[in-house]
């Protein structure tokens, strides 16, 4: 998907505040995977690239010094200088709504928890085909904190070998309120779900599915799925 030398640069960016396209940024110092990346969103419907960066450092004073901000920023966590984990609590810091997704080849359980515990909204892998990673995007259009499968099944792991015995697991989840909906809710977060996957694994309305994430947010007293799915699995709620 190579042509053309890639260099970071600004794109033509939508007038206003749009609902609709989604304004991306990009943060990926592999110049031939980040111009990959720029021809994929560049065709992707409901999706335009307004910044296309190496160095986290340059995102980070766009936001500080011009007030310029993003719905999504795509996020590689090994970078020169500052590194995408440390850049996404940063983000997180000045503008909350950002959602920040990692695109990484790290698939370690240890480097997945912290980018969660950092405040990420998605993890996914390079390695993901096209179709596959342009999917997990929109999915965050329907609310989704977006997984590949890979990443899911390294989460799910992590569970099943913290897993505490029936009894204490019970007891924890009673202290915390969680009814049995909200405990159902939060297991299909855990698995990467979406709201929209959520409900109808649970039966129930995006909307329902969207109360009974709220009420999780307030019982586990966090902000954020990445936030509810690390609480989880660190306390063995699920």
């Amino acid at each position: 998907m190579v042509g053309r030398p890639s260099t970071e640069y600004d794109a033509p960016r939508v007038g206003g505040l749009p609902i609709d396209p989604v304004r991306v940024a990009l943060v990926e110092d592999n110049a031939r995977y980040r111009q990959s990346l720029e021809l994929l969103l560049a065709h992707a419907p409901g999706f335009t690239l307004t910044r296309s960066v190496a160095r986290a450092e340059l995102l980070l004073a766009d936001l500080e010094s011009a007030g310029r901000s993003w719905d999504l920023v795509l996020m590689d966590l090994e970078l020169p200088g500052m590194s995408g984990i440390d850049a996404t609590r940063r983000l997180k810091a000045l503008d909350p709504d950002i959602a920040v997704v990692v695109l990484t080849v790290f698939e370690e359980p240890a480097t997945i928890l912290d980018a969660i515990a950092a405040g990420i909204d998605g993890y996914l892998l390079k390695k993901s085909p096209a179709p596959e990673l342009l999917a997990q995007l929109k999915s965050i259009l329907a609310g989704g904190a977006p997984l590949t499968s890979a990443v899911a099944r390294t989460l799910l792991e992590l569970v099943r070998v913290q897993h505490a015995p029936a009894r204490a697991q019970r007891d924890q989840v009673g202290r915390l309120d969680l009814s049995d909906r909200e405990q159902e809710v939060l297991r299909g977060l855990v698995r990467g779900l979406s709201y929209r996957q959520v409900g109808d694994a649970c039966g129930v309305s995006i909307d329902t599915v969207r109360t009974h994430v709220r009420n999780i947010y307030r019982k586990l007293q966090v902000h954020s799925v990445a936030q509810a799915v690390s609480r989880a699995i660190r306390e063995r709620l699920v």
